[in-house]
């Protein structure tokens, strides 16, 4: 019974990630993939999933297509055509699954053709962990091994010619327990850093937030897929920059005007202050509609970038939000200086159907 339960449960699993697949791109530019979000878990709202399967009728009642009728006849239990009446057949129902984040990882990266990020680097940052590698004839009750201990007891009652075929009874002895034997492991591992960057100076709406958030969040869980150890850092800027929470990032109002340096300067002061570029992975994102106070604070910027962010990034990553209000200038100067900098990765997001693309875009490279 339990081993038709656990294919059936493998079964229904693989049928929910064929679904979520089927609707991964839309639920991906909706927002709709993680309604309630937890700590390792996400709830996603699917279309009620029906499993294939017989449904046998009532003998009496005759098979498909026997007994008297005429063409266009409705068959029983169907109303007919034109009438204004409440129905008896069921509607489509909305169920909410809970995936993990690591699965829906694993979905996203099927669907864009991700490439596994190579982490750049000394693998320096050793971590431990328990194997269980060995046995040994001692040990917590907990840990037996008990096909080892069986085997032996079977072995020891066949060898003294107490083992009876007819009545095949194997009662172990406290010499035939055997029990499961660990040992520390020492692991190297790598570790990520993300700098998230927006821009909520006065041009910046609310669609072009929600278009960040979503976005966000699938960068987010493709990285924690590929880094075990990974921080996420959050800094909002307008004329000025400064360091917030989660929830502070995505629900500032905009105001103010634009001076894009002060955030890549306050980004600069967390990494040397707070990290060594040397032991670990780093990711600035920064969205923006592309405005600036002035050319010589882009040319600033550049400059920033040119001399300290590059040196130490894995790559930067630029996307321009589009907004009616924005210039997009900002854009146009990265690519005008950085065309072929191969560690300046720019994406142009006119709306949330371009998410999809700019995810791509900025982890389809793999590193």
């Amino acid at each position: 019974m339990g081993l038709k339960i656990e294919k059936d449960l493998n079964r229904f699993h693989k049928i929910l990630r064929g679904q979520i697949k089927k609707e991964l791109k839309k639920f991906m530019s909706r927002g709709e993939m993680f309604g309630r979000k937890g700590q390792d878990l996400v709830s996603i709202p699917l279309p009620q999933i029906e499993i294939p399967r017989f449904v046998y009728g009532d003998k009496q009642k005759g098979g498909v297509g026997e007994g008297e009728g005429e063409p266009g006849q409705p068959l029983e239990g169907e109303e007919k055509k034109g009438e204004s009446k409440a129905g008896n057949l069921p509607g489509e129902h909305i169920m909410e699954v809970e995936v993990r984040l690591e699965d829906l990882a694993d979905i996203l990266g099927e669907e864009l053709e991700l490439p596994k990020i190579e982490p750049k680097g000394q693998e320096d940052i050793v971590t431990q962990h328990t194997r269980y590698t060995s046995v040994s004839h001692s040990g917590p009750e907990s840990l037996r091994h008990f096909k080892r201990t069986y085997k032996k007891a079977l072995r020891r009652q066949i060898m003294s010619g107490t083992y009876d075929p007819g009545n095949p009874r194997i009662i172990p002895i406290r010499e035939d327990r055997v029990y499961r034997s660990w040992k520390t492991v020492r692991k190297p591992q790598s570790r990520a850093l993300i700098f998230f960057i927006l821009d909520v100076s006065g041009s910046m709406g609310n669609e072009q937030k929600e278009i960040v958030r979503i976005e966000t969040f699938w960068i987010d869980t493709w990285l924690r897929s590929q880094y075990q150890n990974l921080q996420t850092r959050y800094i909002i800027h307008d004329a000025v920059a400064r360091e917030v929470d989660r929830e502070t990032f995505f629900h500032t109002r905009e105001s103010g005007g634009t001076i894009i340096s002060s955030a890549y300067k306050l980004c600069l002061i967390l990494l040397h202050e707070q990290y060594n570029p040397d032991e670990w992975n780093i990711y600035p994102f920064h969205f923006s509609d592309g405005d600036n106070w002035s050319g010589n604070d882009t040319e600033e910027c550049l400059k920033l970038l040119q001399e300290q962010f590059f040196p130490i990034c894995n790559v930067f990553c630029y996307g321009q939000v589009e907004s009616e209000y924005g210039s997009g200038q900002f854009l146009k100067d990265l690519q005008a200086r950085f065309l072929n900098q191969d560690k300046l990765i720019m994406s142009k997001i006119p709306n949330k159907e371009a998410i999809v693309t700019s995810i791509k875009d900025f982890l389809g490279r793999g590193k």
